[in-house]
């Protein structure tokens, strides 16, 4: 069901002191920061040859960022994020196997312009997990429809 590892996301307290530490330190090719206001954040990619890290800041004081930064006030990893062919096929299975999906179960448009899911921390040792879909099932898609 996995594929690859799409990117591995910090929480920041400062995204452009973030930013910068990797831009002008670590000599990583960044993107502009992008605000993603349904998932209450605002985003830049670190561009690696192999995957990306995401760096999150929260976007108003009621972003699920900010409540990780009370509990880690100097930033840490958030979540993991794995590419599935089939998001909506991935989630019919994981709830079969009693994996809990965060929100409604409907996949949400990421920063990527692809479908996301969030899974509970509690069913995967802890860590978020993130799923970005490649696409939906033809069936469920609205030009499949027409």
């Amino acid at each position: 069901m996995l594929g690859r590892v799409n990117h591995i996301a910090i929480a920041v307290p400062d995204l452009a002191a973030a930013t910068a530490a990797y831009r002008d330190t670590l000599g990583a090719a960044v993107s502009q920061p992008q605000a993603l206001p349904e998932h209450g954040v605002t985003v830049v990619f670190v561009e690696l040859p192999n995957t990306k890290v995401e760096l999150l800041q929260p976007l108003g004081d009621t972003s699920p960022i900010a409540a990780f930064l009370e509990k880690n006030p100097s930033g840490g990893m958030h979540h993991i994020c794995y590419e599935v062919d089939d998001i909506l096929l991935a989630r019919d299975r994981l709830l079969e196997a009693g994996a809990r999906v965060l929100g409604d179960g409907q996949p949400k448009t990421g920063a990527h312009g692809k479908p996301v899911l969030f899974l509970h921390p509690k069913d995967f040792f802890g860590t978020l997990i993130e799923l970005e879909g490649l696409s939906l099932r033809q069936s469920d898609s609205p030009a499949a429809a027409e």
